[in-house]
């Protein structure tokens, strides 16, 4: 895991590193992905350094959503090439997250593009089982 002092996106926040930014306040900030998955990927970043997701307060996660769908509206009113999006947090090294800095992926989509992400389960649960483990997440809820 990366500290506050050697992550990219923090060095990019504090403008140490250059980035071609779409939105910024004064807890987040949003900035084009260097390595797109199709033109106009765009990253939406906390300012505050968050390595998890379960890390970040409520309040902060709710407005880098926020600003997520800003960017999708933004997009599908730009002349940006767009069919569909994806929202995408990828969280811990066993899902993909290269950058441990917390992060939304807002992804143009296009018919014939090359990202697939492939989700599937088998054997399909029973429904006891899907019942006892949402009980078990439930139990821990904190609301």
């Amino acid at each position: 895991m990366t500290s506050s002092l050697d992550c990219i996106f923090c060095k990019i926040i504090h403008r140490e590193l250059p980035a071609s930014i779409v939105y910024e306040d004064d807890i987040a900030m949003a900035f084009m992905d260097i390595r797109p998955i199709n033109k106009g990927h765009v990253l939406v970043v906390p300012k505050a350094h968050y390595a998890y997701l379960h890390e970040l307060d409520e309040v902060t996660g709710a407005h880098l959503f926020k600003i997520a769908m800003r960017i999708d509206r933004a997009l599908r009113a730009s002349d940006v090439r767009v069919e569909g999006t994806n929202i995408l947090q990828n969280n811990g090294r066993v899902a993909f997250q290269e950058v441990f800095h917390v992060h939304l992926h807002i992804i143009p989509r296009l018919r014939g593009d090359q990202m697939r992400l492939v989700l599937r389960t088998v054997p399909t649960p029973k429904r006891s089982e899907l019942d006892a483990t949402a009980a078990e997440i439930a139990r821990h809820l904190e609301m």
